[in-house]
């Protein structure tokens, strides 16, 4: 066997979805298994940089997971030849500006979405990368997340028939931080900071859509903030700009009616945080994080409505598990272990640095449909 380093400078590693999923559940498990086997007797052996603007968050981090390398000098680890990869988890607001510069440093680019705050910033992103000639990707976990890759079997395998609808749920309560600490960070919910929870979610539900069940052409959106005033880390009381709540209605290429609505104001009823439901001609699906359901038209039930009498059946028990029939790894680290492929092996991809930018667009027009009360549409991005 013949091992090839990768050194990946890892931008964000402090915060919560840059440390467990990306560094400790992706690429230091890749590390714990050996590396990544590219099957023709080579394995790939990723080496993180750690990235960060707080020293003294970094170093122990880095002691913690027996890593060398650390620095609060991103110019400077963009400058040194060794590293390949450039990965950012920071802020949204911050992420641009570092991409740019790592584009400009000849670096490959990973990176979290949404991939800037604007649309017009992420579609220069996109071109700048394409312009260098360097390879570039965005994460797009829900794709790779046991649910949805069951539904995209149900999809692909024709399940449904003719696809007529996809309605999704999405959300939790998050505490305020008065009385108790609040599950997310404050900055989500600071326009000023890129906050808000359509700049966050919708561009998760462009690629899903896209992904499984066609191109969105049109949106109409209603975004807004139901809890206005929020206390954040320290205990201090700010007035929340950005919007908590986003519910919109997308039309898909071919016909299909997607409604999706995301809050964090809404308390959970229902077995997962997030949760599809695909109904077609021939069948219908509920697919969440894990877990997915279906309904053939051969088995399904006829419900009479007779609101006289308790319900005396259990609507839930009507439907049949997906089977996993498969072992499925953690999401992001299979998406890394694609990119990684990628870089080295030139394999193919299509999560890129575009595909980021409609998220981004889906989500600015989605916000400004709410603004001015009306359906628009969603151009088709060109390279």
């Amino acid at each position: 066997m013949t091992r090839k380093t990768v050194r990946i400078a890892m931008n964000g590693v402090t915060g919560r979805m840059g440390y467990r999923q990306h560094l400790v559940r992706s690429i230091l498990a890749l590390r714990e298994q050996g590396g990544l086997d590219l099957g023709d007797g080579t394995v790939l052996w990723p080496d993180p940089v750690l990235v960060g603007r707080s020293a003294h968050k970094l170093r122990p981090l880095a002691e913690r997971h027996g890593l060398e390398h650390w620095s609060t000098d991103l110019d400077a680890v963009l400058a040194d030849d060794s590293v390949d990869i450039y990965f950012d988890a920071q802020v949204t607001a911050a992420r641009e500006e570092a991409v740019q510069k790592a584009v400009a440093a000849g670096k490959h680019v990973y990176c979290e979405k949404p991939t800037a705050t604007s649309f017009g910033g992420a579609l220069e992103l996109a071109r700048l990368a394409d312009a260098a000639g360097v390879k570039h990707g965005v994460v797009q976990d829900k794709l790779f997340l046991p649910g949805l890759l069951k539904l995209r079997r149900l999809v692909e395998g024709g399940f449904f028939g003719r696809i007529l609808t996809v309605r999704g749920e999405f959300g939790y309560w998050v505490f305020e931080g008065d009385w108790q600490q609040a599950q997310r960070p404050s900055w989500n919910y600071r326009a000023e900071d890129g906050g808000g929870i359509a700049a966050d979610m919708f561009p998760h539900w462009e690629y899903v859509l896209h992904e499984l069940f066609g191109p969105v052409r049109t949106v109409q959106a209603r975004v807004t903030t139901h809890i206005p005033r929020r206390w954040d880390e320290n205990g201090k009381p700010y007035e929340a700009t950005a919007d908590d709540a986003a519910y919109g209605i997308f039309e898909l290429e071919g016909g299909i009616v997607a409604q999706i609505n995301s809050s964090w104001a809404v308390r959970v009823h229902r077995d997962e945080l997030v949760e599809f439901q695909v109904d077609g001609t021939e069948g219908s699906a509920v697919a969440g994080l894990r877990g997915c359901r279906v309904q053939h038209r051969s088995a399904t039930p006829k419900p009479v409505w007779n609101p006289d009498v308790p319900v005396a059946e259990s609507f839930r028990d009507q439907w049949q598990e997906v089977p996993d029939n498969a072992d499925f790894d953690n999401g992001f680290k299979t998406q890394w272990e694609l990119f990684l492929r990628h870089v080295v092996r030139d394999e193919p991809w299509r999560w890129d640095l575009m595909a980021g930018a409609r998220g981004v667009q889906l989500a600015e027009l989605g916000a400004r449909s709410s603004a001015e009360g009306r359906r628009l549409d969603v151009p088709e991005l060109r390279r």
